[in-house]
C-alpha cells in the first residue's frame, strides 16, 4: 500500500521555540490566513444557524404553513428537513474546496517557513 507521505527525514526534527511561534502568530502573513478563515466560516456559520432557526421556529409556531402538502406527502416541513441536510453537504464541499484554494497554501507556507527555521 502506497501512501504519498515524503520518507521520514535523517536530520532529527527540532520544534520551533515558543517565540518562534509568537512571532508567526503576529506576522501580517499569519493575519491574513486567519482573516481569510474568518471571512469565510463565520458568515456562514451564521447563515445556516439562522437558516436552522428558522426551520425550527417554523416548525414549531407556523404548523399549518409547513403542513402544506406540495404534492403526494411530501409537506413543506419535509421539504426543509431536507434542504437541511443539504445545505450541510453544500457547505462542507464549499469549504472543502475554500480550504484547499485559500488556506491550505497559505498554511504551508507558514509550516515550511516555521520547519526551515529549526
Amino acid at each position: 500500500m502506497a501512501t504519498d507521505a515524503p520518507p521520514p527525514s535523517k536530520e532529527p526534527h527540532v520544534l520551533p521555540s515558543a517565540e518562534e511561534f509568537a512571532e508567526v502568530h503576529q506576522s501580517a502573513e499569519f493575519g491574513e490566513l486567519r482573516r481569510s478563515y474568518r471571512s469565510f466560516a463565520f458568515p456562514l456559520t451564521v447563515a445556516f444557524i439562522a437558516w436552522y432557526l428558522l426551520y425550527v421556529l417554523l416548525s414549531n409556531y407556523a404548523g399549518g404553513f409547513m403542513g402544506t402538502k406540495l404534492f403526494g406527502n411530501i409537506n413543506v416541513a419535509f421539504v426543509f428537513g431536507i434542504l437541511q441536510f443539504v445545505t450541510t453537504f453544500l457547505i462542507a464541499w464549499w469549504y472543502s474546496r475554500h480550504a484547499a484554494a485559500k488556506l491550505d497554501p497559505k498554511a504551508e507556507a507558514i509550516k515550511s517557513r516555521m520547519e526551515n527555521r529549526a
